[in-house]
């Protein structure tokens, strides 16, 4: 019989000590640069932890190609941050479970970007794939180009906080599938018209942004058209400076905008309650 023990863990295989990755590592007073060529993702996060912790605010990331996770296990009690620049193909689950810091990626990115982000900011200069702001509940992620399937999926509040998506291009289907807080801005720089389809499918919460064409039997069940008003546009304006700022871009907001909310609280409610007068009082065995 195979043992615990017995089973490798093809993430620790093979990970390289701290002394020895240190010499990847090129550092100028708070700034440091790794060479990520060959590095496995727990070596760069260990790598990147240990040079926060040596007093470095900003590490840039060359030669990246695939690691997954990157930016995951940088939670430090004391509040340090730390700016992250990204050279090269990140894999997926970029910035999981971010917790303040900012990524920047000169480039695409994969599917998971921001997954249960806490906060912080993550922002890419290209596209992203599939579940991008996967049950994020705080933060910001700015996709200057579009994203793939199910973006903002479960995303959500958490004590106060707004996690917020911003993305220049579209999406495609299933966009704020089960959404219960949060924003999503579609500014729709460049599209004719949004090919998406089921948007806010379970929808419960929040609020989607959209630039553009969309029409009707694009929406799910779930969701509706909502107005339109002052603090939705000045909100707008805020996020079109952003994203003009971030990419050096003018006429954000050229187009006109619709506001897509949640018909209800409950969308499926119904399937776990007991409708009126059905099974009340009516005492359930469940021993076999």
């Amino acid at each position: 019989m195979m043992r615990t023990l017995d089973v490798v863990n093809p993430y620790l295989e093979e990970v390289r000590t701290l002394e020895e990755l240190l010499e990847r590592v090129d550092i100028e007073g708070e700034s440091a640069v790794i060479d990520a060529k060959g590095l496995q993702h727990k070596e760069i996060n260990d790598l990147m932890r240990e040079l926060v912790h040596r007093g470095v605010r900003r590490v840039r990331l060359v030669n990246v190609f695939g690691q997954r996770f990157i930016g995951t296990r940088l939670f430090f009690r004391e509040g340090l941050r730390v700016e992250i620049e990204i050279e090269g193909f990140p894999g997926n689950d970029l910035g999981a479970f971010l917790s303040g810091h900012r990524i920047v990626v000169r480039g695409n990115a994969q599917d998971g970007v921001g997954n249960t982000m806490d906060d912080g900011e993550i922002v890419i200069h290209g596209r992203a794939g599939d579940v991008v702001a996967m049950s994020m509940r705080g933060g910001r992620v700015v996709v200057r180009d579009s994203i793939g399937y199910r973006g903002a999926i479960h995303m959500k509040g958490l004590e106060g906080k707004e996690p917020l998506l911003i993305v220049g291009g579209t999406a495609q289907d299933f966009l704020g599938e089960y959404m219960a807080g949060g924003r999503v801005v579609l500014l729709g720089i460049g599209v004719e018209r949004h090919r998406m389809r089921y948007v806010g499918t379970g929808m419960h919460g929040g609020a989607i942004y959209v630039g553009g064409t969309i029409l009707p039997h694009q929406v799910a069940k779930e969701a509706t058209f909502g107005s339109m008003d002052e603090e939705d546009w000045k909100f707008l304006e805020k996020v079109g400076a952003l994203y003009a700022r971030e990419f050096n871009v003018d006429d954000v907001l050229e187009r006109e905008f619709v506001k897509i909310v949640p018909r209800s609280k409950r969308p499926y409610g119904s399937l776990y309650v007991a409708g009126k007068n059905e099974n009340q009082g009516k005492k359930i065995n469940f021993s076999l």
